[in-house]
């Protein structure tokens, strides 16, 4: 029975650990678990993590052929590049430029982040590249990709042999109007591997074929940095998933991994496009957490995954996250499709501490897993946000049902002392914490909601990770939120996401045309290169021609401005009828959101830049699966008490400890109480209602709404 079974598997490694979510495409049950990940070779827990879930799912500890056997496919969420990223450790890299422009990445965008204010107060981040690593090449084309000065080979190689003596192995290159032609880049590249074999190479027409050359050569920079590590990590997960699969498949198991679009790709593939990975972790929860909120009937949601690092918020509406192509990741601006994700420092590692001037504080810096909060009894030696829920009693003395005890005294001494300099007591410093925790994400649910023109009032706010719970009423609070969706086994939403997932691939050409020149020949020819892009990847992902799908868009704004905006192309032909169409939809779509638009107006030009095709390859989803809710609902029963502290004034209260899966649908709890299950916790603070649905989700409320 077991050699006919196919499981699909989604893989999500965070810092702290591995979710592992396995569908049985035969039978369509799904089953959750979670793994400690470990950091010095993440290869190990990957596949610890599968090993464990097939055992969850019912084959023999020992059988590892019938395990092997079985595996259909795995998708995989990985934190590689953003970390890297994130941690600046870009290491040696080298630029290759036009003559004359080697001070691209100096001058930049004239612009100062958002909270700075005055630019007195920013100091601008170090170049991706030093200028001491920058070389050029004579040579120019211009707009329309025609050349006005040869490519100089001789210089080129000059340039390559350069680098080669200097040991740097990681090379971006971006000229001038190379999305109209790539032939200067792709010459500079086969000089590069003649005179340089060593080196990993990455060309802007290749990573992104798009008009502003400095965000071009920084997408380009970021792909050439991160390249070398995620193709190592990458190829170990491969490796050794082809060894635990061993005798049984003839063949290896397709490995997928999530891209930042919403999409994955497989293995042998994103090593070629490293840069598509770099927020592949938070675009798998955030599409796991938006088909869920979908299927329980909410169309506006904002989704916060809380880890053990960070909190990621996102937007999703009709069950589709929003998207961005000016996203960045730590200081590197990154201009290729993304979900539209906001990070804040506010995980259950992260530390709080004290200021030069005595203040409390909380993040951005964490613990992570290793040595992880005191209460890990690893080594810790700092007081996390996670060492205040279990001092408060709002999260049990062990995690994973169990599998991991927690030093709950280490906990507390830690923080009775930094309640000593705070001159608190140990219950007001703890809440006193995660106060601070929850305004940090209250802030970042207000960054992408209030300050984009969308009322936070109007969001169903859905909750997951192994911490994205345990705020959740207090930001009900804060945000004025009427309603917060928990799903079953919130710790491993972005797992379950990587199994909703299709294959997409996004190309990208500028063709900036004033829209009364725009022919329909031209616009179709453009249309037709990028669809025939799309195709023959998804061919080359083994889908047949009819399981492929295209969506067309364009990137347009009126003559003179300096952004666009994104506007889908409809299905069909190229018409002119189908041209003026997308121009209507382009007014509608400015005044939507800027408040106006100049439709109508003759001396207000409509100018088209970019165009654009997706390429998706559908795969077969998971079916969240309507229990009935019997007329003659039990009462809930708690599993045990414990005492817990919601509030410092009013000290500890006896709670009852509910264990999720002994609820059923149309169950109500009222607060206080806490809800408890493998890999989450949700505290019901006094005054707050949680209600169970016939998806199994907690639906949490005030008592007044009732």
């Amino acid at each position: 029975m077991s050699e006919q079974r196919r499981i699909r598997i989604g893989m999500d490694t965070g810092g702290t650990f591995t979710d592992v979510v396995a569908f049985d495409e035969r039978t369509g049950e799904l089953v959750t678990t979670k793994s400690p990940s470990t950091p010095d070779d993440p290869a190990e827990g990957f596949m610890a993590a599968i090993d464990k879930v097939l055992t969850v799912l019912g084959f023999a500890e020992d059988d590892h052929e019938a395990k092997g056997g079985a595996i259909s496919a795995v998708s995989h969420g990985t934190t590689v590049a953003t970390n890297q990223l994130l941690e600046g450790k870009v290491g040696d890299l080298g630029f290759i430029t036009n003559e004359g422009y080697e001070a691209v990445l100096e001058i930049a965008r004239q612009s100062v982040p958002d909270g700075y204010g005055n630019s007195y107060f920013w100091v601008k981040p170090d170049r991706i590249v030093p200028r001491d690593l920058v070389r050029s090449v004579r040579g120019r084309l211009d707009y329309t990709g025609a050349e006005i000065r040869p490519f100089d080979e001789e210089q080129a190689r000059e340039v390559a042999r350069w680098f080669k003596a200097k040991g740097i192995n990681a090379l971006g290159v971006c000229f001038l109007h190379a999305y109209a032609n790539p032939a200067h880049e792709e010459r500079m590249r086969d000089i590069i591997a003649e005179e340089h074999p060593d080196a990993v190479v990455s060309i802007s027409s290749e990573v992104l074929r798009e008009y502003r050359e400095y965000e071009r050569s920084m997408t380009t920079l970021v792909d050439a940095a991160v390249k070398p590590r995620l193709s190592r990590y990458i190829n170990n997960i491969k490796s050794r998933l082809d060894a635990f699969v061993g005798s049984g498949q003839d063949t290896g198991v397709p490995l997928y991994v999530m891209k930042s679009n919403g999409g994955v790709l497989s293995a042998d593939e994103v090593v070629h496009q490293p840069i598509t990975t770099v927020l592949s972790g938070p675009a798998a929860g955030a599409l796991g957490a938006a088909l869920i909120a979908k299927t329980a009937g909410f169309d506006k949601v904002l989704t916060c995954d809380g880890g053990g690092t960070s909190t990621d918020v996102s937007v999703v509406v009709d069950g589709e996250p929003s998207l961005t192509t000016e996203g960045t990741v730590g200081v590197y601006p990154c201009k290729i499709p993304m979900i539209d994700v906001v990070t804040v420092g506010a995980g259950g590692g992260s530390v709080a501490w004290l200021s030069p001037e005595g203040n409390l504080k909380v993040g951005p810096r964490s613990m992570g897993a290793d040595p992880g909060p005191l209460c890990y009894g690893k080594g810790g030696t700092e007081v996390t946000i996670t060492d205040a829920h279990v001092v408060l009693g709002r999260i049990p003395p062990h995690l994973l049902g169990g599998e991991i005890p927690l030093d709950v005294e280490a906990a507390r001494r830690g923080i009775d002392a930094l309640a000593g300099k705070l001159g608190l007591s140990l219950e007001r410093c703890a809440t006193g914490a995660l106060e601070i925790s929850a305004w940090n994400q209250a802030n970042a649910l207000r960054q992408i909601t209030v300050q984009r023109g969308l009322d936070v009032r109007d969001f169903t706010l859905t909750t997951f990770g192994g911490s994205g719970s345990l705020l959740l009423c207090r930001l009900m609070d804060i945000l004025g939120l009427s309603t917060v969706l928990v799903p079953p086994n919130p710790g491993n939403v972005s797992a379950f996401g990587l199994l909703t997932v299709d294959v997409k691939n996004d190309y990208v050409r500028t063709n900036v045309c004033l829209h009364d020149a725009l022919t329909p020949e031209a616009l179709a020819t453009v249309y037709g290169e990028l669809t025939e892009q799309a195709r023959a990847a998804l061919v080359k992902e083994g889908f047949a021609e009819e399981e492929h799908t295209f969506v067309r868009a364009a990137d347009i704004r009126y003559f003179g401005q300096a952004f666009e905006v994104r506007v889908p192309v409809p299905d069909g032909p190229i018409t002119r009828e189908l041209i003026d169409e997308v121009a209507r939809r382009f007014h509608a779509e400015h005044r939507a959101l800027y408040g106006y638009d100049f439709d109508g107006d003759d001396s207000q030009q409509v100018e088209w830049v970019n165009l654009r095709v997706a390429g998706i390859g559908e795969i077969r989803r998971p079916e969240l699966v309507a229990h009935d809710i019997p007329a003659d609902v039990p009462a809930p029963e708690p599993a045990s008490h414990r005492p817990v502290c919601f509030d410092a004034g009013q000290g500890y209260v006896d709670t009852p400890i509910y264990w999720r899966p002994d609820l059923c649908p149309g169950q109500v709890l009222h607060g206080p109480a806490i809800v408890e299950e493998f890999g989450a916790t949700v505290p019901l603070h006094p005054g707050f209602t949680a209600r169970v649905d016939a998806y199994l989700n907690i639906i949490v409320t005030r008592k007044e709404q009732e």
